[in-house]
């Protein structure tokens, strides 16, 4: 509980600012200076998802599977990742330009290749998260093995330590803030990832839920899941931010 009144004491100026911005965008559009017919009033947002609720949880509980799934496994590959290229110079020399490499690559042209692949189902949005995921925390990672204090490692290796247990005792403990900064990030871009895939190709999901009644011209639907889709990436940055005060107590994060 004190957690929770703390994170809402810190952001009670972003709450008020936000507030703020909400109430000029009703009065913006209630007096008639943007067309409703192009931007929906909060009010009429709020109501058509209370409204439409019982059709759009479905697309929810679809997205954010396909989010956490593909999330949990880019932390996996991430972190296997950043400790091959920490166990060998020579690999990190061919495969870290590859990595910068990848995200040169564009996910929205990607998707249509890996719908043909994989199909309609799961696993290319799946893929798709993982992607968006994987660079962040797989440098992240690397960063923070980086940083780890010299002397520290080098007194291990005079106990004969072995790699492993440098990893264990000193590496992981030490990266860790910067595992979880990366992966802060990850989880803001994976809601996004996963919609990418949707609006490519599928069934079910809030991306194929944003083009049914966009094209239906349902302005406030649009804005609705949009919103539904800002609420769940903050939902997962806070709940990483969480795990990560549990996690590492002693990093204290402003």
């Amino acid at each position: 509980m004190k957690q929770i009144k703390h994170l809402f004491t810190k952001y009670i100026p972003t709450i008020a600012f936000f507030g703020c911005i909400l109430l000029i965008w009703e009065l913006v559009i209630r007096t008639g200076l943007i067309s409703f017919h192009l931007l929906p009033k909060p009010s009429e947002m709020t109501l058509a998802l209370i409204n439409n609720w019982d059709v759009i949880f479905p697309h929810i509980i679809q997205t954010l599977t396909e989010t956490i799934i593909g999330l949990i496994l880019a932390i996996i590959f991430g972190f296997i990742t950043a400790i091959l290229l920490d166990m060998s110079p020579w690999v990190k020399k061919v495969v870290y330009p590859l990595i910068i490499t990848s995200q040169t690559i564009p996910m929205i042209a990607l998707a249509p290749l890996l719908l043909l692949w994989f199909g309609f189902g799961l696993t290319p949005k799946i893929i798709i998260v993982i992607l968006s995921c994987f660079f962040p925390i797989t440098i992240a990672t690397i960063g923070g093995f980086a940083q780890i204090d010299k002397d520290f490692t080098k007194l291990l290796q005079s106990m004969n330590a072995s790699y492993w247990q440098t990893l264990w005792f000193v590496k992981l403990p030490g990266s860790l803030p910067q595992f979880f900064s990366g992966l802060k990030i990850a989880a803001t871009y994976s809601v996004t990832g996963a919609i990418v895939g949707e609006y490519v190709g599928g069934y079910q999901g809030l991306g194929i839920y944003m083009q049914e009644v966009a094209h239906s011209h349902v302005i406030s639907l649009v804005f609705a899941a949009i919103t539904v889709t800002i609420l769940l990436s903050l939902l997962l940055f806070f709940l990483v931010m969480t795990i990560e005060r549990i996690v590492i107590p002693w990093n204290k994060v402003e």
